[in-house]
């Protein structure tokens, strides 16, 4: 099984161990961090460390290649399907006619805002955590950004796309996706991304910057049953 076809799981156990929890049969990122989890596999023993870890009450996002197999105790509120792409060839750039800035820990509040209107995916305080993130900022407000998610050897996810309602139809997402995507090549990654099925334009957009289709993949949303 190739490592992209666990994502999750490798993230957690490689770049982004000092970000999450668990032991050696699953692990799941700090509250504040994400909402992904995953298990090593679908061993009955390491569905049942997952559980573990979620307490009643609690969502989890599951993302992989092979089909989700819900532990005992969950209940799926929403189960669908994203396509998985990677970059195919390099990523160029465009001349520069906009300032993109680095965003960090004083940006979050902004950062998490704008996600929590455009959801982009899961998106909470400290998710901008995961890697290096940059925006667009457009009369004092930030009106789009891009960053990276999942890292694990040799690859590194490009997400967090998202502009505000008030700035579309301007090419920032393309112009971030590119830059973020391209900074990744640049220190030796593959970069690589989702997009739901059904998200034609996402993919579209992807496509002519150089990404191609690698595989479907399984998300599914979580919730641990009880009080």
């Amino acid at each position: 099984m190739h490592a992209l076809d666990r994502p999750v799981w490798e993230t957690l156990t490689s770049h982004h161990a000092a970000l999450s929890e668990g032991g050696a049969l699953a692990r799941r990122f700090v509250r504040d961090v994400n909402l992904f989890a995953a298990a090593r596999d679908d061993a009955p023993e390491s569905l049942a460390a997952l559980a573990d870890l979620i307490a009643p009450g609690e969502t989890i996002f599951i993302l992989q290649r092979p089909e989700i197999v819900i532990p005992p105790g969950f209940e799926a509120l929403k189960q669908a399907h994203g396509v998985q792409m990677a970059a195919g060839r390099a990523v160029t750039v465009a001349a520069a006619d906009i300032q993109i800035d680095d965003l960090g820990d004083a940006d979050a509040p902004e950062m998490l805002a704008l996600a929590t209107l455009t959801e982009p995916g899961p998106f909470l305080a400290r998710t901008h955590a995961m890697g290096q993130f940059r925006g667009v900022r457009l009369d004092t407000r930030l009106a789009a950004m891009a960053g990276e998610r999942m890292r694990l050897p040799g690859y590194t996810e490009v997400s967090g796309v998202c502009t505000h309602p008030d700035f579309r139809g301007r090419g920032l997402a393309r112009r971030l996706s590119e830059t973020v995507a391209a900074a990744i090549q640049a220190r030796g990654d593959t970069p690589f991304l989702h997009a739901w099925t059904t998200n034609t334009a996402a993919i579209a957009l992807y496509e002519a910057l150089g990404f191609v289709h690698r595989c479907i993949v399984n998300v599914a949303v979580l919730r641990r049953v009880g009080d």
